[in-house]
């Protein structure tokens, strides 16, 4: 279904403003490493819903679907990774304290 040039800017206007939203969130945690108040859960759960929508963006050939999920997931798997990381770390480190 082909839409006017209007509803694919505003298309593009959503995707675009909704996608800088996940980047200072990732770049908070690549500078200060701390990802003690992100939910490893919400995490997963977000980053496999932006995969689904990239994936159906690109089904159904819709341009601000598939864009703005492709690049709204690396951030957000950038703060997945981060979290996963830290927790494996601090498992780690409670069971070997001395190490």
């Amino acid at each position: 279904m082909a839409h006017s040039p209007a509803v694919t800017l505003l298309g593009y206007l959503a995707a675009t403003l909704t996608t800088l939203s996940f980047f200072p969130q990732a770049i908070k945690i690549l500078r200060s490493g701390d990802t003690s108040a992100i939910s490893l859960r919400m995490y997963l759960l977000l980053s496999v819903g932006i995969a689904c929508w990239g994936v159906y963006g690109f089904i159904i050939h819709d341009g601000p679907v598939m864009v703005a999920n492709a690049i709204t997931l690396l951030p957000t798997l950038v703060v997945l990774q981060r979290k996963i990381t830290q927790m494996l770390h601090n498992r780690q480190s409670r069971r070997n304290p001395a190490g």
